[in-house]
C-alpha cells in the first residue's frame, strides 16, 4: 500500500466545520477496513451508508413512501427495504434511481449535516462510497481515495457478496470510474498489500489531518 498526496490544482475548497476528510472508494476497495483503522485511533464516523440504512428502517415514512411506489415486493420477509431488489430495479430504469435519489439524498444531507454539529473532534472522516457520483466533494474539506485495481475489486465483491461474474462487473459499470475519482482525491491509499502497511499509513494520515484541522498547512508536505 502506498500513500500519494495529489491536491488537484486549481481546485479550491470551502472550510467546513469540523474539519471533514472524505473517505471514498470503489466497491470492494476496502474503504470499512480503512475507516474502522481511523476510528480506532479515535476520529468519529459519519458513514453515509448507515445513515442511509437508518432513514429506511422499518416504520419509518421513508419507506413508507417506497412501499408505496414499489409495493411489499420491495421488502424482506422481516420488513426491511431490501436493498439488493431495489438495486436491480433502479440499474435499468434512469427515472426510478431519480426518484429515489429525490427521496433519499435531501434526508441523508439533513442528517449527515446533524451528526457533524455534534462533533468535538478536531477532524471527522466522511465515509461516502458515492462522493463522485453525487458530486459532493466540494462539502469535504479533504477528500481520501481508497484505490485498487479493477481485477481486485471484482474478486473482493465476489467473494464478499456471494454474486457472480457479471453481477460484479455491472456493479463497478454503474460507479464512477477509477480515473474520476483519482481525479478529485487529495491523498490516496493503494489498498492492495498487507494490512500493518495499511495502518502505519493511516496513522501517518492522522497526523496530516489534525495538523490540517489545525491551520497547519506544514501537514500538506508529503
Amino acid at each position: 500500500m502506498s500513500i500519494h498526496n495529489s491536491a488537484p490544482s486549481g481546485v479550491t475548497k470551502r472550510v467546513i466545520y469540523p474539519y471533514t476528510v472524505a473517505l471514498t472508494g470503489g466497491i470492494g476497495s476496502g474503504k470499512s477496513t480503512i475507516a474502522k483503522a481511523f476510528e480506532s485511533l479515535g476520529v468519529p464516523l459519519i458513514d453515509a451508508d448507515i445513515i442511509a440504512r437508518k432513514i429506511v428502517k422499518p416504520g419509518s415514512s421513508t419507506l413508507q413512501r417506497i412501499t408505496k411506489r414499489y409495493g411489499n415486493f420491495i421488502l424482506t420477509d422481516q420488513g426491511f427495504l431490501n436493498r439488493g431488489r431495489m438495486r436491480e430495479m433502479i440499474f435499468n430504469q434512469p427515472e426510478e434511481k431519480a426518484w429515489l435519489d429525490t427521496l433519499l439524498h435531501p434526508l441523508i444531507h439533513a442528517c449527515t449535516q446533524q451528526l457533524k454539529a455534534l462533533i468535538k473532534a478536531p477532524y471527522v472522516l466522511w465515509v461516502v462510497p458515492l462522493l463522485v457520483e453525487n458530486k459532493l466533494q466540494c462539502q469535504a474539506d479533504r477528500v481520501l481515495v481508497i484505490d485498487v485495481d479493477e481485477i481486485t475489486q471484482i474478486t473482493r465483491t465476489i467473494q464478499r457478496d456471494i454474486i457472480d461474474l457479471q453481477q460484479a462487473k455491472n456493479i463497478l459499470a454503474a460507479q464512477a470510474t477509477r480515473d474520476a475519482r483519482l481525479a478529485v482525491a487529495d491523498d490516496v491509499i493503494n489498498n492492495i498489500g498487507e494490512l500493518n502497511k495499511a495502518l502505519s499509513q493511516v496513522a501517518e494520515l492522522h497526523q496530516r489531518y489534525l495538523a490540517l484541522a489545525a491551520g497547519d498547512l506544514t501537514g500538506l508536505t508529503p
